[in-house]
């Protein structure tokens, strides 16, 4: 088996240069005949699931890709409802929509619907996120609707993500320093993301702004193309 790679993606999603990552990861994932999988889970609370989900299947068709379904992955039951998880092994690039992250993170903890994805991960497959979905499936993640901090899917360890970090979420960086000590947070700005297709626990950054790095007290600042590491080496033997 051969591990899949990573998408987070800071949010403002589906358009503009968005383009840029989504292509890869459709690149990544095999092609435009690869099934991708759309999961609306983070926008249920409003109901607005469906709308955001169909958002992202026309934006994935508009790239060329063929085969791009909308998961009715909404709750817990769904979560383990067997045809979803069907298609979730199946899948090659599966997309986690923004919307509600403790709703999302609580209702894939544990589910079926998880144990498939890491699944489809660990066999190839590129796991995506966007907003609340880059930011569960990382170890950490800050709800803001709760302000609680909330261990998270940890498929990105020793990471939290602060999305769309232009607009809001570098406000939330000075107090997740002091809650997280060693730990890589990573401000991704709307229109971005980052891809782990560099090799060895590296990542290349796409789209229009910047990811900023927050690690052993530094502010770094990485733009398209440029590659770095979120995770802290380990000490020399």
């Amino acid at each position: 088996m051969s591990k899949g790679y990573i998408l987070l993606e800071g949010g403002a999603e589906f358009g503009g240069r968005m383009a840029e990552p989504d292509l890869r990861a459709i690149e990544l994932a095999g092609g435009m005949e690869a099934p991708i999988c759309m999961i609306p889970t983070a926008a249920a609370p409003d109901h607005n699931d469906q709308r955001a989900g169909q958002n992202g299947v026309r934006w994935f068709r508009s790239l060329g890709a063929r085969q791009v379904t909308l998961l009715p992955l909404i709750d817990q039951a769904s979560a383990d409802q067997p045809s979803i998880v069907i298609a979730l092994r199946k899948a090659r690039l599966i997309y986690l929509l923004g919307g509600f992250p403790e709703y999302l993170g609580n209702t894939l903890a544990g589910s079926l619907s998880w144990q498939a994805m890491l699944e489809a991960y660990h066999n190839g497959a590129v796991i995506a996120g966007s907003s609340a979905g880059a930011m569960v499936l990382c170890q950490h993640y800050y709800d803001p609707y709760t302000q609680n901090l909330v261990d998270g899917l940890n498929l990105v360890p020793q990471a939290c993500v602060l999305p769309h970090h232009n607009a809001f979420g570098k406000s939330w960086a000075p107090r997740l320093a002091d809650l997280l000590p060693g730990v890589g947070l990573v401000g991704i700005d709307e229109q971005t993301g980052m891809i782990d297709d560099a090799g060895a626990g590296q990542w290349n950054v796409y789209g229009k702004g910047a990811v900023t790095l927050y690690k052993d007290g530094e502010a770094r600042v990485y733009r398209k193309g440029e590659v770095f590491s979120v995770a802290r080496r380990a000490p020399s033997q």
